[in-house]
């Protein structure tokens, strides 16, 4: 079994600590790092994790084989090379950087050391996007024509954090929160953005913002795509694949629907899955030799490089 490190034992980080710790047989965390440890440190007794407030007390530590870091976006970049340094395999919370180079330079470092490098992104994990990544490797959708995709929740403002208001640390209103998630989903089966335009309208500010951000995409295969993300309103997510003879719907965390030219609609449901206990289980499964990671490095920095433009294309309206 291999030991990590959670660094930044906040409201994440505690939910990915107590969806791996004592139940999977690959990964356990025997370290805990925050910048407020006092206010932490019931949570990492009970979890029997090793408490700092420094990140080189982990690197340091021979025994910690990962590293998963939950702290501000703008310090991942850092954060990550320092790991890579060290030979520490690394998993990063969403997004991987702000911006392309960034994410390269993450990409790149961890080549350089041999170690693994997984991000944070658990909704690939749920049944439904499961699912629709096997309709789609079928080939029975045909040429992808067209991509949507949207996720809006009330997290925000149920989890606040004073950094998450900071524009340079989580701009363009829901991007970074839940829109980086269908930025993910849609790059996975469409491929590198060609172009974009962003628009994002606001009528209430943080802590508990009224906004909306929408993206309408060209890739390089030639689809086009839109993006919706909403930070005020309940849960609801839903990705759509359009090809040339049908399409399916992923809506939720386990329902699936397919359309096929003359065919009457399928709908399908899975049973519910715990998406942080798969991901990581993913993560450790690549940590131990027993599979690839699902995520390439080219698909963290494409995602990442549409990141960055939707941001720039909300603030310039161009």
């Amino acid at each position: 079994m291999k030991k990590a490190a959670m660094v930044g034992v906040g409201w994440w980080g505690q939910k990915i600590v107590t969806a791996v710790q004592g139940k999977s047989q690959r990964l356990q965390f025997t370290r805990g790092v925050s910048k407020e440890p006092e206010t932490v440190r019931p949570f990492c007794e009970k979890h029997q994790l090793l408490l700092s407030d420094q990140l080189d007390d982990v690197l340091s530590d021979e025994s910690i084989d990962a590293v998963v870091l939950a702290t501000p976006h703008s310090l991942h970049t850092e954060q990550i090379i320092a790991c890579a340094k060290a030979g520490k395999a690394v998993f990063c919370e969403k997004p991987l950087a702000l911006n392309a180079l960034d994410a390269q330079r993450s990409v790149d470092a961890c080549a350089k050391a041999g170690v693994l490098l997984g991000i944070g992104t658990n909704k690939r994990f749920w049944p439904c996007m499961r699912e629709l990544r096997r309709v789609f490797n079928s080939g029975i959708l045909g040429t992808l024509l067209h991509v949507e995709g949207h996720y809006s929740n009330e997290n925000t403002g149920k989890h606040f954090s004073s950094w998450r208001t900071n524009p340079s640390e989580a701009p363009a209103a829901g991007l970074t929160g839940s829109g980086i998630h269908v930025l993910d989903a849609l790059v996975s089966f469409a491929g590198p953005v060609r172009g974009l335009k962003a628009q994002v309208l606001s009528l209430k500010p943080q802590p508990n913002p009224l906004d909306t951000i929408c993206v309408m995409f060209e890739f390089e295969c030639g689809a086009s795509g839109t993006l919706a993300a909403i930070r005020s309103t309940p849960f609801y997510w839903r990705i759509h694949l359009f090809g040339a003879h049908g399409s399916a719907e992923a809506i939720g965390e386990n329902e699936l629907v397919v359309r096929l030219n003359g065919q009457v609609p399928e709908r399908l449901t899975y049973p519910m899955v715990d998406s942080l206990f798969e991901e990581f289980e993913a993560f450790g499964a690549a940590l131990e030799g027993e599979m690839e990671y699902p995520i390439r490095g080219e698909e963290m920095i494409a995602t990442i490089a549409a990141f960055e433009a939707v941001v720039a294309s909300a603030s310039k309206g161009q």
